[in-house]
């Protein structure tokens, strides 16, 4: 039997979409406490929310483009949120003062919410149903790229340069991606015009998607102890330059295993990819915590790739696939706000423990959580699977 094309134009267009979002989040997160720090005299507390409230704009971004995605269409939230994105870019030119900043950061990361959501939709849209955990795996490429390049360059154009050069290619990127817009070629839509939005907490969410978004919740916060404390935790052990090359080596192996863990979620079904990916991502924390050397420290990087960076995909496929056609853009913003939220809240439950317990026993700690997972997995989803 014939297989259903993938990499349609369309397709390409939108992963490059997804990656420029996620590339400028990066871009600019990375570096936007030190930015503030620096230029603005903020005090490392207050520097540290400028992430935390990113997260909090782009969930209210999702949730509302969940329910507006069926009212104005798919095109038209991705064209409204690069815009949004755009325009509150250029206002980080005009700031002299953090408590702008905040407001700032927290405007900006509705458009991103909005943007990248949009475009999640689009790809669970386009991806033939035959192939949609390989497609969507092959999607989620964009996300691993973006998370290995943007914050090496970051960092380099900061030391090298400074925020304006960061803002200026930014700001470029996020132009590109408004008119790649015009380039998709997308299936007509059935819209409902007369679509409102609620606050109801069944038309925030998109219930059949909330056990596999709860599963995503909890391991946004295990994955919270290598984005917030890893370069903490290495400084401290004297192994910073393996820990700048950490995310090079986890989307190396992120790069490889994709095309196999796609066909084998198709074929084989949801439990013989994803109960590996938290039991792989457990041991990699294992490894972090009990790390003395770069190899051991690159190995875990290894791990957690085939871990945790396998785990984003399949959860949304399994978050679509469980929900009606006409609710993949509701299913796409309950599995990755869920996941935000998991990411956001995470540094501040791991940061009261960490003058506790210390790096070490914090990774440990997070380790034997994520064992855990494995076990809520299951009985939310994983038992119900053939």
């Amino acid at each position: 039997m014939k297989k259903e094309k993938l990499w349609t134009e369309t397709f390409v267009v939108n992963m490059l979409l997804n990656f420029i979002f996620l590339f400028v989040f990066y871009l600019l997160t990375v570096i936007i406490g030190s930015v503030a720090m620096k230029n603005y005299h903020a005090p490392a507390s207050l520097a540290g929310m400028l992430s935390g409230i990113f997260v909090i704009g782009s969930f209210v971004g999702r949730l509302w483009t969940g329910q507006m995605l069926s009212k104005w269409g798919k095109r038209k939230m991705l064209f409204l949120g690069a815009t949004w994105f755009l325009v509150f870019l250029l206002g980080y030119y005009l700031l002299h003062n953090i408590y702008l900043l905040l407001i700032v950061r927290l405007f900006h990361g509705v458009g991103f919410g909005i943007a990248q959501t949009a475009s999640g939709t689009v790809a669970g849209t386009i991806v033939p149903k035959s192939r949609r955990g390989e497609g969507i795996g092959y999607y989620s490429l964009s996300v691993t790229l973006a998370s290995a390049l943007g914050p090496f360059l970051s960092i380099f154009l900061y030391n090298n340069w400074d925020f304006t050069a960061i803002l200026h290619l930014s700001s470029i990127l996020l132009f590109m991606s408004i008119i790649g817009i015009f380039f998709l070629k997308l299936p007509k839509e059935t819209l409902d015009t007369k679509k409102r939005l609620s606050f109801k907490f069944s038309q925030l969410f998109e219930k059949n998607a909330l056990p596999i978004a709860f599963v995503a919740l909890l391991t946004g916060v295990a994955f919270s102890s290598i984005l917030s404390f890893l370069a903490g935790y290495t400084q401290n052990i004297q192994l910073v330059q393996a820990g700048s090359t950490f995310f090079v080596v986890y989307a190396i192996f992120i790069l490889i295993s994709r095309p196999i863990t796609g066909r084998l979620f198709d074929a084989k079904g949801d439990n013989i990819v994803l109960y590996p990916v938290f039991v792989l991502f457990a041991l990699g924390l294992f490894l972090i915590a009990s790390a003395h050397s770069t190899v051991t420290l690159l190995i875990s990087a290894a791990i957690i790739g085939l871990g945790f960076g396998s785990f984003s995909p399949f959860g949304q496929a399994i978050a679509i696939r469980l929900s009606k056609a006409n609710n993949i853009g509701s299913a796409t913003s309950t599995f990755f706000g869920l996941m935000d939220i998991g990411v956001g809240v995470g540094p501040f439950i791991l940061g009261a423990l960490l003058p506790l317990v210390g790096y070490r026993n914090l990774y440990f700690i997070v380790a034997i959580f994520t064992l855990s997972i494995t076990f809520i997995y299951h009985l939310l989803h994983g038992r119900k699977q053939k």
